[in-house]
């Protein structure tokens, strides 16, 4: 019998950690002094992932500080250099783990990683910076010339970059302004143009001066989306896997598993009792930390359109809704007015989408950052998810 996921996430972030990163590192002949966990992400359904700082001693005697990763999912590439498996010694699962940037879902990671081949890349000296990274998914880095950034490198697995391509080449057809693509590497890994402007949460933190114009300048980006979207692949929304992140949310809250269910069941059949309106274009994940604006009623760049296809309207705008809804969560005292926002918000889209598909989404998209909030050491994350989750339920009282 499999170990479950909750499973998963304890072994991977509890004490039997050390065990496996100290197997893992005594293949190549260096010995573990001391570790800690920097990150975790958990897909359900596809297993778990951590990201480690680790101190190690290598075979000179020299000590490093280093980056390690360890994941249950399912590896595609097991001879990928510097893979260790390690097999669970009583339940039917293994643990891989390496050490970055060797990811053997991601080839092209180790050049992003470097400054020098980035700036051979590029023509022009640049410093690199991790931006994001989900081990074997996918990683953002930002290439950067006199304290400023020039591209941002993102390295997906290589069977994903013609559609990622694709996508970005539609958009800039169009004249939406989605970053341009201005190197690509069939290892997996495509050179964008940086963006420019400030992301919509800084906005929101200060404060808008007309709720409506924000709200109306940024849905008519969506509106600037060409017909030729329709004919790119089809991403799942939030809303049709609500089923995996009520698990995820249950796993990271156990004792709050009835409410994530109760959540799952209600938001399947406010689904099966609305409508979403007509299959049109849309970005697939709209929300505020992806929109980069030059004021308030200005749009300059929309960003991660790895999503970008054939989707319901009402999506869009929830995943807006339950992503700004959890910023006061995050960060109570820097988003003071995003409550209000909301309220105004929600008025005014309820009059173009059906109500009760659009609290429904909502609370998906929200119930799909529970799991997110969870932190790898403290408590403080608790309340953070506890509050994500009240805010889900909250959503479908709107219905």
């Amino acid at each position: 019998m499999a170990i479950s996921e909750a499973e998963q996430v304890a072994l991977l972030t509890g004490p039997d950690a050390r065990a496996l990163i100290s197997a893992a590192l005594e293949t190549e002949g260096s010995e573990l002094l001391e570790w800690a966990v920097h990150a975790l992400h958990h897909r359900p359904g596809a297993g778990v992932s951590a990201g480690y700082t680790v101190t190690v001693r290598m075979r000179s005697g020299a000590t490093q500080e280093q980056y390690v990763c360890a994941s249950t999912g399912r590896i595609t590439n097991p001879n990928s250099p510097g893979l260790v498996r390690l097999d669970h010694p009583t339940e039917d699962m293994a643990v891989h783990v390496w050490r970055h940037p060797n990811d053997p879902e991601l080839p092209a990671l180790g050049l992003a990683c470097d400054p020098e081949q980035v700036s051979e890349l590029l023509g022009q000296p640049v410093s690199v910076a991790i931006v994001s990274y989900r081990p074997t998914r996918r990683c953002v880095v930002r290439a950067m010339a006199d304290d400023a950034p020039v591209a941002f490198l993102k390295v997906v697995r290589p069977r994903t970059l013609p559609d990622l391509v694709r996508r970005h080449e539609v958009l800039a057809d169009a004249g939406v302004p989605a970053p341009r693509i201005t190197r690509v590497d069939e290892r997996g890994l495509v050179a964008l143009t940086a963006a420019t402007g400030r992301p919509m949460a800084r906005y929101l933190s200060a404060g808008l001066t007309d709720d409506i114009a924000t709200l109306e300048s940024v849905v008519g980006v969506l509106d600037d989306m060409p017909a030729a979207v329709l004919e790119l692949p089809r991403h799942p929304s939030w809303s049709e896997r609500v089923d995996y992140y009520g698990h995820a949310a249950a796993t990271a809250l156990p004792g709050e598993a009835e409410r994530a269910r109760a959540i799952v069941a209600t938001v399947n059949r406010m689904m099966l009792g609305s409508d979403p309106g007509p299959l049109v274009p849309t970005h697939g994940d709209f929300y505020e930390a992806n929109i980069f604006m030059s004021s308030e009623t200005d749009v300059s760049s929309l960003l991660d359109v790895d999503a970008v296809g054939p989707g319901y309207r009402v999506d869009d705008l929830a995943c807006l809704l339950g992503h700004v809804s959890v910023l006061p969560c995050l960060a109570p005292a820097s988003y003071t007015e995003v409550p209000h926002n909301l309220v105004v918000w929600w008025e005014h889209l309820v009059t173009q989408v059906d109500r009760t598909a659009l609290a429904a989404r909502a609370a998906a998209v929200t119930l799909s950052l529970v799991a997110g909030a969870k932190k790898t050491h403290g408590e403080e994350w608790r309340r953070d998810a506890l509050d994500r989750l009240a805010q889900a339920e909250h959503w479908l009282t709107l219905g």
